[in-house]
């Protein structure tokens, strides 16, 4: 496809979309690093154990993104025509879909949470605590469901900045109450693992009331409940159609990222491992912010100018994409190297209660991750951005899940399992990936194909 010179203003448009939505992970991902240090802080068994239950709800989340990603698929794309009521139908089967998924899991984790950690690990030692985390943090995915389907309509509306704002106060509640509740401060009982739970919901609680005191009161999205509560068959068929290779991308993925978890906790001293996946799977997130926040919004751009129907332009928009992303993963591979070189022995290792050799095995990691970001903030604006937001998301999701199923998971599971390698010969092939899921991307982006207008003229 012929490329045209975007035009003047369009970088600092990307900016301004992708700054509220780093600002959002920054606060997302501290909040999770919180976490983990104070979990961390009551020692390396009980980090393992919230480690491999969050395995468990590590595949919900995933599956919820993939339902909210689905649904910005239809939502941009709208926006740009400026079909409000077509949002709202939307967001309806979003809400829908998102609340059966998570009310399901939630109940399951609460009257079956040993023998769900059973099944995932061997290690005895990790049932009891784990299983009191489960227990109890499943009912926060049923809330963030509700206050997540909302932020991320908003989001593809172009007015990211509402989940920021929100999700800034919600990460300083949960920080808050996990000091509080796990190590029993001001008064409160020291509840463990199970105190780091209730935080969560707590948290999450908050930002549905919020959502309800603002939703009514928006006027980028005024609120049509007939339409949200009824949305339509027609609809409901284009979501399933658009959203439903969206969902099943994140949920193998997350699959994928789970299995890898089952594989390192069933090698032989898992709980180093696992510690040292948690610490350097948080660090990688917290210094990754601007790669996700690009990805979406890249999809963002991308759904708006095809509602708008400036095809035209497009290829050239996703070439400026891809530009400002990999330049995004070469900033994310040097802030990931110098928090590795000086910060991760002397001040983020010595805040938890972990092993040397956990240390050891999370530098590892952190370099590899660092070496592969370029490729990984390319691959994220194309899957998670262009392609989704212009409809091609049967591709998208066979270049994010076949190179894990068909290469990496097979390799490291028999690195892992039968060979005996060690935990470095499996992390190199998790990451491997990202070479090979580039190789599929750079041509499809050439071709144009991405390009489908998935909106309709009417509704009912």
């Amino acid at each position: 496809m012929k490329y045209i010179k975007p035009e003047i203003g369009f970088y600092k448009n990307a900016l301004a979309l992708m700054l509220p939505m780093i600002i959002q992970n920054i606060v997302t991902n501290t909040m999770q690093l919180a976490d983990t240090f104070m979990v961390g802080a009551l020692g390396e068994i009980e980090l393992a154990a919230v480690t491999m239950a969050n395995s468990i709800f590590f595949v919900l989340l995933l599956l919820i993104f993939g339902i909210q990603s689905g649904a910005s698929v239809l939502v941009a794309q709208y926006n740009g025509r400026g079909s409000v009521d077509a949002v709202n139908r939307v967001m309806g089967i979003g809400l829908y879909a998102s609340l059966g998924l998570t009310t399901i899991v939630s109940l399951l984790t609460f009257f079956f949470p040993r023998e769900i950690m059973g099944i995932i690990t061997n290690n005895a030692d990790l049932i009891e605590p784990g299983a009191d985390y489960a227990r109890i943090v499943g009912f926060s995915y049923v809330f963030m469901a509700i206050s997540g389907i909302y932020i991320s309509v908003q989001r593809s509306m172009e007015n990211p900045r509402f989940g920021a704002y929100l999700l800034t106060l919600s990460g300083i509640m949960n920080i808050v109450l996990n000091y509080m509740l796990i190590f029993g401060k001001w008064g409160a009982p020291a509840m463990g693992c199970a105190g780091a739970a209730l935080a969560t919901v707590i948290s999450r609680v908050f930002e549905v009331l919020v959502v309800l005191i603002y939703a009514p009161l928006s006027k980028r999205l005024p609120l049509e409940l007939p339409l949200v509560f009824r949305p339509g068959r027609l609809i409901a068929g284009d979501f399933v159609r658009y959203s439903l290779p969206v969902i099943c991308n994140e949920g193998l993925w997350s699959l994928a990222m789970t299995v890898y978890a089952v594989i390192m906790g069933h090698m032989p001293d898992s709980t180093p491992i696992l510690a040292a996946y948690t610490i350097s799977g948080n660090i990688d997130r917290l210094v990754a912010v601007a790669l996700f926040a690009a990805g979406n919004a890249s999809a963002v751009i991308t759904g708006r100018e095809i509602g708008r129907g400036n095809r035209d332009t497009l290829y050239s928009i996703g070439v400026a994409l891809n530009r400002l992303c990999f330049s995004t993963g070469i900033a994310s591979l040097v802030g990931l190297l110098l928090v590795r070189q000086f910060a991760a022995d002397s001040f983020i290792f010595p805040l938890m209660n972990i092993s040397a050799e956990a240390g050891d095995i999370a530098k590892y990691m952190l370099l590899l991750l660092a070496l592969v970001m370029p490729l990984r903030a390319v691959n994220l604006c194309n899957i998670v951005g262009v392609f989704r937001g212009g409809g091609d998301v049967h591709y998208a999701l066979m270049c994010d899940v076949s190179p894990i199923y068909f290469i990496c998971l097979p390799t490291a599971a028999l690195c892992g399992l039968v060979f005996g390698l060690g935990i470095k010969a499996v992390y190199l092939c998790m990451c491997a990936d990202e070479l090979i899921r580039i190789c599929l991307i750079l041509p499809r982006l050439k071709s144009g194909k991405w390009i489908n207008n998935v909106t309709r003229d009417t509704l009912v």
